[in-house]
């Protein structure tokens, strides 16, 4: 069986991806004994996704993916974006949240949408795979299921947050499940390379 190195150490989405590829042996960075920490310099979730997967590879050889991932708010012009996971100025989901709740309260549009880009490199190659999933804010935190801004997080199409709706609903509309997806298609059709 081929090995994918994930390059995290978040346990929610590790969790998250390990439920959706069953074809490959995915290993954690634990696993493969990588404690660096990756800096995520860069204002695109392209290019901090291509730094992961690139630090991890040259310290292993192993074919890896790597995802960067965010909330953008429509009516804070995008933010927090790309530094979503530090956007009260250190990684604290629930400050980041209530940075985001505040910072939102005077504007009427509370649209939004998560996005996620996986940056792959399998033999040797480089690859980029994107999900979007549209939705708005909920004014208060729902549920406790996921991480991050999950608990304020409903997408389109449903009444109930990330926090909220169960774990197989959430993967098969979220952002990281549509890029994973997109992913899994591309190892399927060239796992035998």
């Amino acid at each position: 069986m081929k090995q994918l190195v994930i390059a995290s150490n978040n346990p929610g989405k590790i969790r998250e991806i390990r439920a959706m590829i069953d074809t490959i042996a995915l290993l954690s960075l634990k696993d493969i004994g990588f404690t660096q920490e990756i800096e995520e310099p860069f204002q695109t979730f392209e290019e901090n996704a291509l730094a992961k997967a690139s630090a991890i590879y040259s310290f292993c050889k192993k074919n890896v993916f790597a995802d960067d991932s965010g909330i953008c708010v429509n009516a804070l012009n995008g933010d927090p974006g790309v530094i979503s996971a530090h956007y009260s100025g250190e990684r604290d989901d629930e400050r980041n949240l209530q940075k985001l709740l505040g910072e939102l309260e005077p504007f009427e549009d509370i649209s939004a949408y998560y996005k996620a880009v996986i940056c792959l490199i399998w033999n040797d190659a480089t690859y980029f795979f994107e999900g979007i999933c549209e939705g708005k804010i909920a004014r208060t935190p729902q549920g406790t299921k996921g991480f991050g801004y999950d608990p304020i997080f409903i997408p389109d199409g449903y009444e109930q947050t990330f926090g909220e709706l169960p774990e197989d609903i959430k993967n098969s509309i979220s952002h990281r499940g549509k890029a994973v997806r997109k992913m899994i298609t591309f190892l399927k059709e060239n796992s035998n390379e």
